[in-house]
């Protein structure tokens, strides 16, 4: 499965998306997070989530996966879009990693 993925759900003539990313975090350890960032499609996120930490991209990637098998049966659909939200995945990946050097320096 790819490290970065968009969902959309079609509903009342509304798109609902879900773009998601899987990052290493900082400091070497081998530990990583899932990204999320949710809302209406051609506005600004209105959610913005973090998964983790875990052990290596492949477990990530493993709960990534259970997590789309859930949102497809709840009516979202794999699509091909380029993540737009992808600055606000990468300043919450900003936050997290900023908490880490502080709990690890302190």
């Amino acid at each position: 499965m790819s490290r970065n993925l968009c969902l959309t759900r079609q509903c009342l003539g509304l798109v609902t998306r879900i773009e998601c990313a899987i990052r290493p975090l900082a400091g070497d350890t081998g530990m990583w997070t899932l990204l999320f960032a949710a809302g209406m499609a051609g506005e600004q996120p209105s959610a913005i989530k973090a998964q983790g930490p875990f052990h290596g991209p492949f477990v990530a990637e493993s709960i990534l996966d259970t997590i789309v098998e859930s949102l497809t049966l709840h009516g979202y659909e794999l699509a091909d879009d380029p993540q737009i939200w992808c600055l606000h995945l990468q300043a919450q990946l900003r936050e997290i990693n900023g908490g880490r050097c502080r709990n690890l320096n302190g």
